[in-house]
């Protein structure tokens, strides 16, 4: 190592690039480390030493070799591989490394966190203190130094990198039952909002660690729920959110509600392209054909089905929850205590004394259910 170490100084002083540093010290640790090689086809064999070395003799001899490498590295950014800088710290939380060199190579890391793969992320736990399988703390502790970095702070498409690898991630540790609830909501939300554009890897996630907790509580189920911003979900996700019998019916009625107004929105977007004034400067090239306007007019047509299709749904569903709260709370349900009392251009409008309900741009007839007022007998 000393020897390497010499060599390796006099070539820095050649003005060598730091990539090419990066290579020679990958390609060095991974002969004394077989366990660093990218590939398992890579490794080389292992180099012969006494069979009857103590675990505790070959223990001393990795640390030494790993916090001599980290030592060596260049300080450069992007100089050394993501990849082998995770199986580098994964290697030397197994042997117990210096946490000074441990605070090194996570440093490192959260610098090029978006370009890390699953797969060497997930570095087991190896603490006697922790009950979960994977070192989520380690996760957490990453993202938290990566979005402290200048590349964070401009959110390009680093962020959304990491937020995908961070939902990747969580689908994976959502297996493991010794997983508690607040470890997976500090690790979900330890991203801001704008680094998901969509929130159909964060659903899927949410959805596995539902399947492997049954036995959340209903003020849990509404907490991790919290995590997702329907507006960010695709129409399959809303779909299967909308079946999904593991989610609070808060979350089933936020989904149908916004999948509503969604295609409300459609509808309204394509009269207006067929009927709606235009300016001469949005006037087409050219007028539709009569094949076109009739496809055109089939979509419409199937935008309206679909949209009293969930507007039906939407209406079971407040049925059946007046009946499942009409001894505690009364016949009626007041829909701002569901918490959607709004989305996007839509009012829900409820009317208590009434007997219509307005739901986005739609009124339906309901019965008033109770006593009817008695009317003034005549006198004659």
């Amino acid at each position: 190592m000393d020897d390497f170490i010499k060599t390796l100084s006099e070539i820095k002083g050649n003005k060598i690039s730091p990539d090419l540093i990066g290579s020679i010290i990958t390609r060095y640790a991974s002969i004394w480390l077989p366990e660093l090689a990218a590939d398992e086809s890579d490794r080389p064999a292992a180099s012969s030493g006494n069979p009857a070395e103590s675990v505790t003799h070959s223990w001393t001899k990795k640390r030494f070799i790993i916090e001599s490498v980290v030592g060596i590295l260049p300080p450069e950014k992007d100089s050394v591989p993501t990849d082998f800088l995770l199986r580098i710290l994964r290697a030397a939380k197994v042997v117990r490394v210096e946490p000074a060199c441990l605070f090194e190579l996570e440093k490192r890391v959260s610098r090029q966190l978006d370009q890390a793969s699953l797969k060497e992320l997930m570095i087991p736990s190896f603490s006697h203190t922790s009950s979960t399988l994977l070192d989520v703390e380690l996760v957490l502790r990453l993202v938290g130094s990566f979005l402290n970095t200048e590349e964070a702070a401009r959110g390009g498409a680093a962020v959304g990198k990491v937020a995908r690898l961070v939902d990747s991630y969580l689908a994976e540790a959502a297996l493991d039952s010794c997983l508690a609830l607040p470890e997976f909501v500090s690790l979900a939300g330890a991203l801001p909002r704008y680094a998901r554009p969509i929130d159909d890897g964060l659903y899927r996630a949410i959805d596995t660690y539902l399947k492997a907790h049954p036995g959340l509580s209903k003020q849990e189920r509404k907490t991790i729920w919290s995590l997702i911003d329907c507006n960010k979900l695709t129409q399959d996700a809303c779909l299967h959110a909308a079946q999904n019998d593991r989610l609070p019916v808060r979350a089933v009625i936020q989904v149908l509600l916004w999948e509503q107004s969604r295609l409300a929105n459609k509808h309204l977007d394509w009269s207006g392209t067929l009927s709606g004034p235009r300016s001469p400067a949005e006037l087409p090239g050219r007028c539709l054909s009569k094949r076109e306007t009739g496809f055109q007019q089939m979509e419409i047509k199937k935008l309206k089905e679909e949209v009293l299709r969930l507007q039906s749904q939407c209406m079971a569903m407040e049925r059946q929850i007046e009946k499942l709260s009409e001894k505690k709370r009364g016949p009626f349900l007041s829909w701002k205590k569901l918490g959607i009392s709004g989305f996007k251009g839509h009012r829900i409008a409820e009317m208590e004394q009434g007997n219509e309900v307005g739901i986005g741009p739609y009124l339906v007839k309901t019965k008033v259910r109770g006593r009817t007022p008695n009317r003034r007998k005549s006198m004659s």
